[in-house]
């Protein structure tokens, strides 16, 4: 069933998704100082590819302070807005019955897009 709604996930928008996550990474990563943001929208990209079957869980560092400030750069920068363009997208497709996993997923990806610093993305 993951295969199936990664396949259709890809088809229908997830590609492209992927694509401009990496594109803003390569983006990020000319820079110095964006060189941290861009493995972060690199990890999102990799999520977005395939959002069935995997899952995001909070990841115990030691540099917890520091991946808090980040977040909150992050959030300011532009994490907000992809946050919330990944709500209202789940909200759009929780309209119908078919569209509900496909919500659940654009919501797993509002969680990561808004603090993904501290995150890990895991098999289920």
């Amino acid at each position: 069933m993951n295969l199936l709604g990664n396949i259709l996930w890809l088809i229908f928008g997830g590609l492209v998704s992927a694509i401009g996550y990496f594109v803003s990474s390569l983006a990020l990563a000319l820079t110095i100082v964006g060189i941290p943001f861009a493995v972060q929208t690199f990890k999102i990209g990799l999520f977005t590819l395939s959002p069935f079957g995997n899952d995001v869980i909070p990841e115990k560092t030691a540099n917890q302070s520091l991946a808090t400030i980040m977040n909150i750069v992050w959030i300011l920068i532009g994490g907000l807005w992809l946050a919330i363009v990944h709500v209202v997208f789940g909200l759009l497709l929780s309209i119908s019955i078919i569209g509900i996993p496909f919500g659940v997923q654009h919501f797993k990806l509002a969680q990561i897009s808004l603090v993904p610093f501290g995150k890990r993305i895991i098999k289920k």
